[in-house]
């Protein structure tokens, strides 16, 4: 294979282990455990056999229910994100180790010290998705429930990572311990922080957002962003206005890495591959999952609706809780219009309306077209990289690392090998300022 020298921006990849959510395949004869370690095991070993970034996983802190009931088409359990990257720790040497915890429902202390142990048991790998909750939903599985507002998911996530990073830069880089203590709007604590400092200085942060707050967010306090966006238009605009934020804080465009989630179906031909495609949202919006999209964007029982008819002529319930765990879907009275617009243009029925309208931004076609399509996004700065999301468990990223990695690699758009050891080098990411009194840049 004749390797072409890299081009002036490398693409970074992820690896999203499929959780509860509408893109994975359970009912696939290849889909496996969702709790077994080997499971885990195998996709985090296939990522890092294609030198990706990091392997991340999401986080659930409640079953959802629907109408009163847990959801019956979510796989029930998923186990604590650290716990399992501490394990993976144990079977991966070089990728990243991404765990999904929610920044309202944990303390800065206990989430610090969990975040430096696994940097330190992974030697330097371990990053953090930070989540927000303010439903009193899934607060009840906790002391203090959902008291927090809405309004105060942002600032109090703000400053969690803010106290997370004071506790990280209590001990000097030459192993010297130093009290800390933050009095906040939302934390007031002090005394001595338990791990010296890990190799990375501060894991990586990552947050995942589409909305004002959560792009402004992200430009303040991370390193990478998990976003959605389904053109190439609308990719370079979230690109530029993230982007442009981060002047303000006194940090460079490089400083934050923009990763949205895809999914990738491949075939021989680009007919193939469409026709792979197809055959997997169908298996992903099955006629129940159809009518349980409709009934979440409505907030009413839809059960006597026709999945292959049509749309029902009444208007969503605002602020309905006929499902509680989920995401809230904003505007839902717009989106309604949207759906039935899409419906009337194409004459589409309840199915597959929610098919064409709700699958999330994939690129599909014969390895060679995937590879210059995933090229073309980072090089018109529509990206710095993708977070794939694949629909089966555990081999969904074989087929990828197989045939796509190799073709980016010619193109001299993906690293051939891992030069650095840490989260950060693969990522290209400073280190924090104190690691030796300055920020410094690590090169991949």
């Amino acid at each position: 294979m004749t390797v072409r020298r890299p081009s002036r921006r490398q693409i970074h990849l992820a690896a999203h282990f499929p959780g509860v959510n509408s893109t994975a395949v359970w009912a696939d004869p290849r889909s496996r455990s969702q709790i077994a370690f080997s499971s885990f095991e195998h996709l985090a070993r296939t990522a890092e056999r294609g030198l990706f970034d990091f392997f991340f996983l999401a986080e659930g802190l409640r079953l959802r229910e629907h109408k009163g009931r847990i959801h019956d088409l979510d796989v029930v359990g998923r186990p604590e994100s650290l716990t399992v990257l501490n394990a993976l720790a144990t079977v991966t040497r070089r990728i990243g180790l991404a765990a999904t915890v929610n920044a309202t429902f944990n303390e800065p202390y206990e989430l610090a010290r969990r975040l430096a142990t696994l940097d330190h048991l992974s030697g330097g790998r371990a990053a953090w998705n930070v989540v927000t909750s303010s439903d009193a939903f899934t607060g009840e599985n906790f002391r203090r429930g959902g008291y927090l507002d809405r309004a105060d998911r942002y600032t109090r996530a703000a400053e969690f990572v803010d106290v997370a990073r004071e506790l990280w830069d209590s001990w000097t880089p030459d192993g010297l311990s130093r009290p800390f203590a933050h009095r906040g709007q939302h934390f007031d604590i002090a005394g001595e922080f338990t791990v010296p400092r890990s190799p990375q200085g501060h894991p990586v942060v990552i947050q995942a957002g589409d909305s004002g707050e959560g792009r402004e967010f992200a430009a303040r306090t991370s390193d990478v962003i998990f976003t959605r966006h389904g053109t190439l238009e609308d990719g370079r605009a979230f690109y530029a206005d993230v982007k442009g934020r981060l002047a303000k804080y006194g940090r460079s465009a490089d400083d934050l890495k923009i990763m949205p989630g895809v999914s990738v179906v491949l075939g021989d031909t680009a007919a193939e591959a469409q026709e792979r495609a197809a055959e997997i949202r169908r298996q992903q919006v099955s006629p129940q999952n159809a009518i349980l999209a409709l009934e979440q964007i409505w907030g009413t029982d839809l059960s006597d609706c026709d999945p292959d008819g049509p749309f029902p002529e009444s208007d969503p319930v605002p602020e309905s809780s006929v499902t509680q765990g989920r995401t809230r879907r904003g505007d839902t009275v717009a989106m309604a219009e949207k759906w039935r617009a899409l419906s009337r243009e194409k004459g589409l029925s309840i199915r597959q309306t929610v098919i064409e309208a709700s699958g999330r931004q994939s690129f599909i076609g014969t390895p060679e077209a995937v590879a210059a399509e995933l090229e073309t996004f980072v090089r018109q700065d529509a990206a710095d990289g993708f977070v794939l999301v694949p629909h089966l468990t555990p081999g969904g990223l074989d087929e990828f690392v197989d045939r796509v990695v190799p073709l980016l690699q010619e193109r001299g758009a993906f690293r051939t090998e891992y030069r650095g050891t840490t989260l950060r080098s693969h990522l290209g990411l400073p280190d924090p300022a104190g690691r030796e009194g300055v920020t410094t840049r690590r090169q991949d």
